[in-house]
C-alpha cells in the first residue's frame, strides 16, 4: 500500500469556508509539509494545478532540494503546454530529483478557466486532444522521434536530448469519470485515479477501466483521492469533522455549488450528487463523509473515524483494487504527522522510515528530569540503553 499526502498551494487553515483559523501559505510552510512527508513515511505528495493554485512545477522544483525521498505528483496540461515542452520539463525534473517525479495528466473540467488560458474546446474535444498529446508525449519521453498528424497536433521530428531517469518515462497518473476519459486512461496511463466515492461505485469504475485496458493489451494500477480525519476515538473524529465546517453558511454553499454546476467535469458532477448541496445525511457510506465537498471542488469526501476503523475502510477499497491513497487533512502540516502517528501502524506500508533500536533522539519529554518514557515507534516497543 502506498500513501501520498497533499501540498495545499491554494490555502490552508483549521476551518473551511472562512478566514477564521486560516494561515499564510508560503514557501516556508510548504517546505515544512514536504519535509514532514519526506520523514514520516508518505510515498510522496500531490501538488494541485489550476489558476487557484501556485504553479506546481515551480514549487516542486524548489522543494526537491529540501527533501530526500519523497516523490512529487505534478501535472502536465494538454492544450496548455505542448507535448515536447512537457516532455523536456519532465525529463529535467526527473533527472535533478533522481527519479522522484510522478506525472498527473490533467485535462481540466472548467470551461471558463480553460477559456481564460486560451483553450476553447468542449469536454470531449479536450479529451481527444489529451489522447493525441499522450501519444506524442510517450513517444518523445521514451527516447523515440515523433512524427504525428492529428486533429489537434502536428509534430515534426519531436524528440528530447536528455533522457529521464525512470524508464520508459515517469509514471502517468490520470483521473476522469467520463466514458472518453476512461478510454484514454486504458490506452495510455499507468495509474487510474478516482475521487472518494462509495466502495461499490469505485468497484464499478475499476471494473470498467480494467476491461478497457485489457482490450488495449495493458494493465493499470488504481488509486483514490480522499481527505482523512483520524482521531484516537470515533467520537473525537466526528467532532473534528463537524468542527471543520462550523463556519460554513448556506450562502457559501450555494455560491460554491453554483460554480461547480457550470463545470463539464463528470467527476465533479458525481461529487456534487453525493450531498446535493445539503448538510443532511453527509455520511454517505460508513465513515465516508461528504462535508468537505460543500465548499471545496475536486475531492470532496473524507474518511472519518478512529485508526482501526479508518484502516478497515481502506481495506474495503483495497479489496476492490485500490493500491494507492492520496490523502489530505486540515491543517495539512499537523494532520500529516497525526495520520502517520495514528494510522500508519495499522497499515501494510512499504515506505516507513527505519528506526534503529539505539535511539539518539528519544520520543517524548523526559519524565521528572530523570528518564525517558517507554519508547514506542510504529507500534513497536523499543529499549533505550
Amino acid at each position: 500500500m502506498q500513501i501520498l499526502w497533499f501540498i495545499p498551494t491554494h490555502g490552508d487553515g483549521r476551518y473551511l469556508g472562512t478566514s477564521i483559523g486560516g494561515r499564510s501559505v508560503n514557501f516556508d510552510y510548504w517546505r515544512q509539509i514536504a519535509q514532514a512527508v519526506d520523514q514520516v513515511g508518505f510515498t510522496g505528495a500531490l501538488l494541485p494545478t489550476g489558476r487557484s493554485c501556485e504553479d506546481a512545477w515551480v514549487l516542486a522544483s524548489t522543494l526537491v532540494t529540501h527533501t530526500k525521498k519523497m516523490k512529487f505528483l505534478v501535472a502536465i496540461r494538454p492544450g496548455l503546454m505542448s507535448p515536447g515542452l512537457a516532455a523536456r520539463m519532465a525529463a529535467t525534473f526527473d533527472r535533478i530529483s533522481g527519479g522522484r517525479l510522478l506525472i498527473n495528466v490533467v485535462t481540466g473540467g472548467d470551461p471558463i478557466e480553460s477559456a481564460g488560458d486560451g483553450l476553447h474546446l468542449n469536454h470531449d474535444q479536450r479529451y481527444q486532444l489529451t489522447d493525441e498529446f499522450l501519444t506524442v508525449w510517450r513517444e518523445i519521453t521514451s527516447g523515440k522521434i515523433s512524427n504525428f498528424v492529428g486533429d489537434y497536433l502536428q509534430i515534426e521530428d519531436g524528440k528530447i536530448l536528455f533522457p529521464t531517469v525512470q524508464k520508459p518515462y515517469p509514471p502517468l497518473w490520470f483521473g476522469g469519470s467520463s466514458a472518453i476519459a476512461q478510454e484514454i486512461a486504458a490506452k495510455h496511463v499507468d495509474v487510474y485515479l478516482t475521487w472518494g466515492e462509495r466502495p461499490e461505485q469505485v468497484a464499478e469504475k475499476i471494473k470498467r477501466v480494467k476491461n478497457l485496458a485489457a482490450e488495449e493489451g495493458r494493465t493499470l494500477k488504481f488509486g483514490i483521492r480522499l481527505h482523512v480525519i483520524v482521531r484516537e476515538t470515533e467520537s473525537q473524529a466526528w467532532d473534528a469533522a463537524n468542527d471543520l465546517i462550523r463556519y460554513v453558511d448556506e450562502d457559501a454553499i450555494n455560491k460554491t455549488q453554483q460554480a461547480y454546476a457550470r463545470m463539464d467535469s463528470v467527476g465533479q458532477q458525481r461529487m456534487r450528487e453525493l450531498h446535493n448541496g445539503s448538510r443532511e445525511n453527509l455520511e454517505i457510506s460508513p465513515n465516508l463523509w461528504a462535508g468537505i465537498g460543500l465548499v471545496r471542488g475536486g475531492a470532496g469526501t473524507a474518511l472519518v473515524g478512529d485508526p482501526d476503523t479508518i484502516a478497515a475502510r481502506m481495506r474495503e477499497y483495497t479489496d476492490v483494487g485500490i493500491e494507492t491513497f492520496i490523502f489530505s487533512g486540515y491543517p495539512h502540516l499537523e494532520e500529516a504527522y497525526r495520520v502517520a502517528e495514528l494510522l500508519f501502524p495499522r497499515l501494510p506500508l512499504d515506505n516507513l522510515p527505519n528506526v534503529e533500536p539505539q535511539l539518539l533522539s528519544p520520543f517524548g519529554e523526559v519524565l521528572a528530569n530523570r528518564e525517558f518514557p517507554p519508547q514506542q515507534v510504529q507500534g513497536k516497543l523499543l529499549t533505550i540503553d
